[in-house]
């Protein structure tokens, strides 16, 4: 069932109850209040039949000293006729209660007339027939004689009304309970409008459309539970378009391994065979030797890569305090023998907060990338802003900057296409493939510093022109403390 429905037959259904409930009591009240009158009409009407039966006793002649049953008779038949617009139902009764007059048409029985004395009066609602009728009884003392006067009042009038009341009620009570269902119908339609589209989105999301988002129509809990959804679904987006982006990742990951694999592997298979199955001289058997030792290096430093970017994924962050001067420093030793470059450095003294290997790691992969990327006899900047012939030349910065220290490594190389350069952090992409594996490259450096990076919730950044060169850069946490420049 659905939950519209739910909400307009519960609401109907304590609407009923609450109109039934007040129903009742509103016409029982207004008929016990009506009875309540007739009751007290009936009683005053018994009291001036009574004082008049008494009156009456009073005019009888002197003659006799106690009242004959048939002067009684007398005056309740007067009595009776005594009625504006039809004659009274009355019942005349002795001191032994046995009864002396009795009105046509009075067919109370005599229940009453043990309940009364001398000092009460009595009274009950009895239904007659298919009429409602007070049974009233007081006491009468009369020549001193005690006597019984009852009376039976019509009150079938009240009855009536009570039941036309109930009737009406019912009436009312069904058109309003329509009318309701009808408003709570479109008031429920209004209200679960935000639900329907919010299950119009999820059976679209389902169905794989997750760029599809629910109507938002209200400010109020719905409306906010609305939002609280779209921002649900924004969030599954992103996941699954990260998801799909690394599916698409691997897939060319694996493709390009698989290429990279394949090359070398081919190369020293083929030339394997050829110093195998042939008689070559010595010059040929050399070359083909040293195709198979370089192939096989090549081989051998994209696996060392491979692990490395694997064991830095894993890597957790056991960040230290390490001086910027001490990696700087390395860097000049391990590229001191690299004659045909010009490498400068020129860095502020700060705390770093690094792991030192894994930062060594990146800024020799950067260097490397930096020098291969420049060539002599490349035109470079002096300080004078001339240009001048020159050995490749690579400048190696350090700062201090607002939100921590800056490492930079430049070069005047050939530079990366603007559209390349989101890529070229992915492993196995290289912008020029001949050219990498003529260095020997896989095209995993850049990929391995962007997973190191990320240990230290830092990025790559890159800034590249072609034919002008590029700057490698990230920051890291630091406390400033002074200069150095070599």
């Amino acid at each position: 069932m659905k939950f519209s429905i739910k909400l307009v037959l519960s609401t109907i259904i304590v609407l009923a109850l609450a109109l039934g409930f007040s129903g009742f009591y509103f016409v029982n009240y207004v008929f016990e209040t009506s009875l309540e009158r007739e009751v007290g009409q009936a009683l005053d009407e018994s009291s001036i039949l009574s004082f008049a039966f008494e009156t009456a006793a009073l005019n009888v002649p002197l003659k006799y000293s106690v009242l004959p049953d048939s002067v009684v008779e007398e005056i309740a038949s007067k009595l009776e006729m005594g009625g504006r617009s039809e004659s009274r139902l009355l019942r005349i009764a002795d001191e032994e209660k046995n009864v002396l007059y009795t009105s046509d048409g009075f067919t109370a029985d005599e229940g009453l007339l043990p309940q009364t004395d001398q000092h009460t009066k009595s009274y009950r609602v009895i239904l007659a027939g298919e009429s409602y009728y007070v049974h009233t009884c007081v006491s009468i003392n009369a020549l001193d004689r005690i006597l019984y006067l009852e009376t039976m009042k019509d009150v079938t009038g009240v009855f009536t009304e009570r039941a036309m009341g109930f009737s009406l009620y019912r009436k009312v009570t069904i058109i309003m309970l329509l009318t309701g269902m009808v408003i709570m119908l479109i008031i429920a339609s209004l209200l679960t409008k935000p639900i329907r589209l919010l299950t119009k989105a999820t059976k679209r999301m389902a169905a794989g459309d997750y760029a599809y988002r629910a109507k938002q129509i209200s400010r109020d809990e719905l409306g906010q539970l609305t939002r609280d959804f779209n921002g649900m679904a924004n969030a599954l987006e992103d996941t699954i378009c990260k998801l799909e982006e690394e599916i698409e990742a691997r897939e060319e990951f694996m493709g390009a391994f698989a290429h990279e694999l394949k090359t070398p592997l081919t190369a020293i298979i083929g030339y394997a065979d050829m110093l195998r199955s042939h008689k070559l001289d010595e010059e040929k058997s050399i070359m083909s030797a040293n195709y198979i030792y370089t192939e096989g290096k090549r081989l051998e430093a994209m696996s060392f890569r491979l692990l490395d970017i694997i064991v830095a994924k894993q890597e957790e962050a056991n960040l230290q305090e390490v001086p910027a001067r001490e990696l700087f420093v390395y860097l000049q030793e391990m590229f001191a023998e690299k004659k045909e470059m010009d490498i400068r450095f020129q860095y502020e003294e700060a705390l770093v907060q690094v792991e030192p290997n894994l930062i060594k790691t990146v800024l020799v992969n950067l260097v490397d990338n930096a020098c291969k990327a420049s060539e002599s006899g490349e035109t470079v900047p002096e300080a004078d802003g001339a240009s001048t012939e020159n050995v490749g030349l690579v400048e190696v910065t350090g700062e201090v900057v607002d939100d921590g220290y800056r490492v930079a490594v430049k070069d005047y190389g050939i530079g990366i296409p603007e559209e390349e350069q989101h890529k070229i952090v992915k492993a196995f992409y290289m912008v020029d493939k001949s050219r990498a594996r003529s260095k020997n490259g896989a095209g995993l450096g850049l990929a391995l510093c962007e997973e190191i990076l990320k240990i230290h919730h830092s990025k790559l950044q890159i800034e590249s022109r072609v034919g002008e060169g590029s700057c490698f850069s990230f920051i890291l946490p630091a406390e400033n403390r002074g200069n150095y420049e070599e």
